[in-house]
């Protein structure tokens, strides 16, 4: 490998100023090179560090917390712990008191809030991008029962970037007094595109309100609500730094928070509430949100995540995943079988301009048939390389990316309410030889060059091997088991 690393270095050289991330590993995340284990899922979820783990558990250890929903001693430990993690959330992202801070159990969690309180109306409209998760998605479940129409933004092939001049277009078609609403993600978490940010300020003054899904963006880069003020973000903390899962976040702008009505109460959302008069009062601000009581113990850990990101340096782990991706990106694409035909496939960028550490791909054999990627993710699994293969809960750039059409999809609804995701393979490459899921392997923190070193070196392997030699791999959902070459 060292040959191969000194010339990275001399490709990116300024990848030598990350070297607190090398201390880091070794400190921190030891088991990694200690069982021989390549990470490369960090969009799935970050790694937490050994001492997030001790830290926290040293808080549990030594004090005596109770549920926040009271005054007592134990509650109002509680609460200063809640709400101070609250106040360094706000500064991590430099909020100010522009926006209010809601805990949720996740980016979903957070995405379903806006969903059933946002003002949707017939002569409003919602635009969603093609490029975002499914619980972006699912949103349009909430504007359609509404009578709200919803639109879909198209994305560019071949970069899977957003297609500007399409999306200027229906942002200028704003119809109607009553809100409109555009989600996207800051980052894909399929292609790794970053989408721009000043598409924030564009639609705003236009009339629309912003759902900005930041959850693949913010663990190695930086957000600033001062400078990009969209009025909801949505993310997970264990997709920033690993631990503690469980814990999501909702940053509304206090100017958006005013037109959200919810159609729910229960729990700590009351200030007020009768049975006999039948009547409720919401609570102001955040705690209206927050539903039930809070992961009031896992909370308090997001404060030991960001202190660790700090120590780091969101820049330095900026920095360290672009020259990997980079160098990623570059061997991939040099790998050929002995008959010149390229091996691999990327989805999305193939240089780092505007993306993150995000590699989505598929493998190829000499005759350019697809290799199975359930086989290439289960024998990466027995060399102790963890990736992610899939859709990855984003179907729409999977469907642009694949040249999958509507008459496509039809024909897998067609297949029963019961269609799986193998089900459906089976049925587009019968269509044309299409797929419905990559590979995925994504960057973060504790990232190093052995990583994708050993990765490129593991694809290497399937030089000149047919896609029959390789077998097939499915999962048997009545057994739960996996069964090779449909054996």
């Amino acid at each position: 490998m060292e040959p191969a690393y000194q010339a990275f270095l001399t490709a990116h050289p300024e990848y030598r100023s990350t070297a607190v991330v090398d201390a880091l590993r070794a400190s921190e995340y030891g088991r990694l090179d200690a069982s021989g284990h390549v990470y490369l899922d960090y969009t799935g979820g970050s790694l937490y560090a050994a001492s997030q783990v001790r830290d926290h558990a040293e808080v549990l250890l030594h004090g005596v917390f109770g549920n926040p929903h009271s005054v007592n001693e134990s509650s109002s430990a509680t609460t200063e712990m809640v709400e101070r993690t609250r106040a360094e959330v706000l500064a991590w992202f430099n909020a100010g008191t522009d926006y209010v801070a809601v805990f949720t159990a996740n980016a979903t969690a957070a995405l379903k809030l806006v969903g059933e309180a946002y003002p949707f109306a017939p002569d409003g409209r919602a635009v969603l991008s093609f490029d975002n998760h499914n619980s972006v998605n699912g949103i349009r479940e909430y504007a359609a029962a509404r009578g709200t129409p919803v639109e879909y933004a198209p994305l560019s092939l071949p970069d899977l970037r957003l297609d500007r001049p399409r999306l200027t277009a229906l942002l200028a078609g704003r119809r109607g007094p009553a809100p409109h609403l555009l989600a996207f993600p800051a980052q894909s978490n399929f292609s790794g595109v970053k989408h721009p940010l000043d598409l924030v300020g564009e639609a705003q003054a236009a009339g629309w309100d912003v759902l900005l899904d930041a959850a693949a963006f913010v663990p190695t880069n930086r957000l600033d609500l001062q400078l990009v003020t969209p009025d909801f973000v949505v993310l997970s903390f264990y997709k920033m730094f690993g631990y503690p899962t469980g814990v999501g976040c909702l940053l509304i702008r206090r100017s958006a928070l005013a037109r959200l009505r919810r159609p729910w109460f229960g729990g700590g959302t009351v200030n007020f509430a009768t049975v006999q008069g039948r009547l409720h009062r919401l609570s102001p601000g955040e705690a209206g949100f927050e539903d039930g009581t809070l992961n009031y113990l896992s909370i308090p850990a997001v404060r030991g995540g960001l202190q660790l990101m700090a120590r780091v340096g969101i820049e330095t782990i900026g920095t360290r995943v672009r020259c990997l991706t980079g160098w990623l990106l570059a061997e991939l694409l040099a790998l050929r079988h002995g008959n010149g035909r390229h091996m691999v496939r990327i989805y999305g960028p193939a240089t780092t301009e505007a993306r993150g550490a995000t590699v989505t791909l598929n493998l190829y054999d000499p005759d350019g048939h697809l290799l199975d990627y359930r086989r290439i993710e289960e024998l990466a699994s027995a060399q102790h390389i963890s990736l992610r293969t899939g859709c990855f809960c984003n179907p729409g750039t999977g469907e642009v990316a694949e040249g999958l059409t509507e008459d496509d999809m039809l024909a897998g609804i067609a297949a029963g309410d019961d269609v799986t995701l193998p089900r459906f393979m089976q049925i587009v490459q019968h269509r044309g030889g299409k797929s419905a899921g990559a590979i995925r392997a994504s960057l973060g923190i504790a990232s190093n060059f052995a990583d994708v070193h050993r990765f490129v070196q593991f694809l290497a392997g399937f030089r000149d091997h047919t896609h029959l030699a390789l077998g097939a791999v499915t999962f048997d959902i009545e057994s739960c088991r996996i069964i090779r070459d449909g054996s």
